[in-house]
């Protein structure tokens, strides 16, 4: 299989949606002649014209209501946010109409539209450009919320989203842009709503999505080398809809669990997580559910400190032999 980085199988994923589908185009700030702001539409103007990779103003809340309207009438828009901290501009069109148009129009009208770009922190882009909304959308019946890890679930993921006939939140992580790693030749999909197991394991079950994911899998392989402490790895991919069954088996299993996000830890996806599992598998614990989050702050400028505001795999540790009782 090819080795892409994260960013190019975005790209390739967007090139071959809108190969096949030519109600399929792109909208944003700097889509087109300047390639996107972090280059995931790199090359598409050149191949499908100013009408299907369309630059705008920077106007969120109007070129997301267009989408919207693109949408209802049959086209399948992606709507890239050059940040989802700049999406809270938009949050009247994704929340008001995307989620709820369908519902409201008793299923007269469908919307399949994917709004996309980077979430969360990055390097010293401070409180108001560094923010995980992830819980904000999960929290809207009509909105499916989808947060790959891996270059290979970025492309098979936004493809499947792509095809929806639902609204899709789809976040990037910023830091993941250049990481690289194997993607699947020809047509790749990965359905929404089913998890996967990125290292098996039968002391604990760690539960991560997105940026969360690399210090979870670096912290289980440091947890097996040094205290034998075998750790399984769920990486949810698709934040709603859940996929509840793989993480139900894994903590039946494991008995213990450790949940990862970068997010805030008020009303976080992590307290989410940790009632679906008390709910469905209380009497399987052995120890309680225990969370690593982002600090309950506005990310730090300061680069010592947004590094300490951050999960990390010594973090995950922690959590790990607490759970197991081996601190």
């Amino acid at each position: 299989m090819p080795i892409l980085t994260y960013r190019d199988a975005l790209t390739e994923a967007l090139r071959e949606e809108m190969e096949r589908d030519p109600d399929v185009f792109l909208m944003g700030e700097e889509v087109a002649e300047y390639d996107g702001a972090y280059k995931v539409s790199r090359g598409l103007l050149d191949t499908f014209g100013d009408k299907r990779v369309v630059d705008t103003p920077i106007t969120e809340l109007g070129f997301a209501g267009l989408g919207v309207g693109a949408a209802m009438a049959g086209l399948r828009p992606i709507i890239e946010f050059m940040t989802f901290n700049f999406a809270l501009l938009a949050i009247d069109q994704i929340v008001n109409n995307a989620a709820k148009i369908s519902y409201m129009s008793g299923g007269q009208f469908r919307v399949p539209i994917v709004f996309r770009g980077p979430s969360g922190g990055a390097l010293q882009l401070a409180g108001q450009h560094s923010q995980t909304f992830d819980s904000w959308y999960a929290n809207v019946p009509g909105l499916k919320v989808v947060a790959p890890a891996t270059p290979a679930d970025a492309k098979g993921l936004l493809k499947t989203s792509i095809r929806d006939n639902n609204p899709v939140i789809f976040l990037e992580g910023e830091m993941l842009y250049n990481t690289k790693g194997e993607v699947p030749d020809g047509e790749h999909l990965v359905p929404l709503g089913k998890a996967d197991v990125k290292r098996e394991g039968s002391d604990v079950t760690i539960v991560c999505y997105a940026k969360s994911v690399a210090p979870a899998l670096k912290a289980a392989d440091t947890l097996q080398r040094e205290a034998g402490i075998s750790c399984e790895v769920i990486d949810i991919r698709t934040i709603r809809p859940l996929d509840t069954d793989t993480l139900i088996d894994s903590v039946r299993k494991t008995n213990r669990g450790v949940i990862v996000e970068e997010g805030w830890p008020y009303s976080g996806i992590g307290a989410q997580l940790v009632d679906t599992i008390q709910r469905e598998a209380f009497d399987e614990l052995d120890a309680p559910l225990l969370r690593v989050t982002g600090a309950d702050v506005p990310m730090p400028y300061n680069k010592k400190l947004e590094r300490a505001a951050k999960p990390n795999p010594q973090k995950v540790i922690d959590a790990v032999k607490q759970v197991t009782y081996t601190a």
